[in-house]
C-alpha cells in the first residue's frame, strides 16, 4: 500500500457547502470522494462537478451509515491514510497536511481534531456536552480524547481490521475511537480551527444522547 491520501466527506442535503468543501480538500488528498445519504437537494450532482467521486445512499441511512461506507470503500483502494470531514464547511481543509504529518510523527492510528484550544464562538451547550462525551470516551476508550465529537479525523490502515462499527448516526464516530482504542493502536490530537457560520446542525439533542448512553452501556 502506499502513501495516498484520500478524503471521505458524509453528506446530506449539503448543496450549498459541498462544492467549496471538494474543491479546497482536492488540493490536499489524492481523491475526494462524497458519500450522499440519501439527499432531496443536488449535493451528489454539485459534488460531481466540483471533483468529487460520488457514491450515493439510496435512501438517507445516518452519518454513520455514511462513515461504514466510506470506510469499506478506503479498504478498497490503494491509499494508506483517509480524512473525514464534514460536507458544511465547519473543517477547514487547510489542516489536512497536519493530521497527516502527526500521525507521521507519532505512528498514531488515528489523528482527530481538537477545538478545545478554541471554544469562544462554540455554542455553550455543544461545548458542554463536547467536554462530558470526550471524557466518557476517553475512559472508554483507554487514552486522553480531548474532542471526541470532533468529525474531522484521519485513519490509518492498519487501524481497520480492528474496527467494526454498526451503522448508527452520529454515535459512529465515538465508537470508532472506543474500538480502536482497546485494541491498542494510538490515537493523538489535532488542533484545528472550526468555522461557525450558521450551519445546521444534523444532532437531535435528545435522541443522540440516548444513544450514546446506549453505546456506552454496551462497552462499560
Amino acid at each position: 500500500m502506499t502513501e495516498r491520501v484520500i478524503a471521505l466527506i458524509p453528506a446530506f442535503n449539503e448543496a450549498a457547502h459541498i462544492a467549496a468543501v471538494v474543491d479546497k480538500a482536492r488540493a490536499y488528498v489524492d481523491k475526494v470522494i462524497v458519500i450522499d445519504d440519501g439527499s432531496t437537494d443536488q449535493t451528489a450532482q454539485v459534488a460531481q462537478s466540483a471533483g468529487a467521486e460520488v457514491f450515493r445512499h439510496n435512501v438517507n441511512r445516518g452519518k454513520g451509515a455514511a462513515i461504514v461506507t466510506g470506510l469499506r470503500l478506503f479498504a478498497e483502494s490503494d491509499a494508506g491514510f483517509t480524512v473525514l470531514l464534514d460536507a458544511d464547511g465547519q473543517h477547514d481543509a487547510v489542516d489536512i497536511p497536519k493530521f497527516i504529518e502527526a500521525a507521521r510523527q507519532t505512528d498514531a492510528s488515528i489523528a482527530v481534531g481538537t477545538r478545545m484550544g478554541g471554544t469562544r464562538d462554540m455554542p455553550l451547550v455543544r461545548l458542554w456536552t463536547n467536554q462530558f462525551t470526550s471524557w466518557v470516551t476517553s475512559k472508554l476508550a483507554r487514552q486522553r480524547i480531548p474532542d471526541s465529537q470532533c468529525g474531522f479525523r484521519l485513519l490509518r490502515r492498519s487501524v481497520l481490521g480492528d474496527i467494526k462499527l454498526s451503522e448508527g448516526r452520529f454515535e459512529t464516530e465515538t465508537e470508532m475511537l472506543i474500538q480502536a482504542g482497546r485494541a491498542g493502536h494510538k490515537i493523538v490530537s489535532v488542533p484545528i480551527r472550526t468555522i461557525y457560520e450558521g450551519q445546521q446542525s444534523h444532532i437531535h439533542p435528545l435522541r443522540d444522547t440516548a444513544r450514546f448512553f446506549r453505546l456506552v452501556a454496551r462497552y462499560l
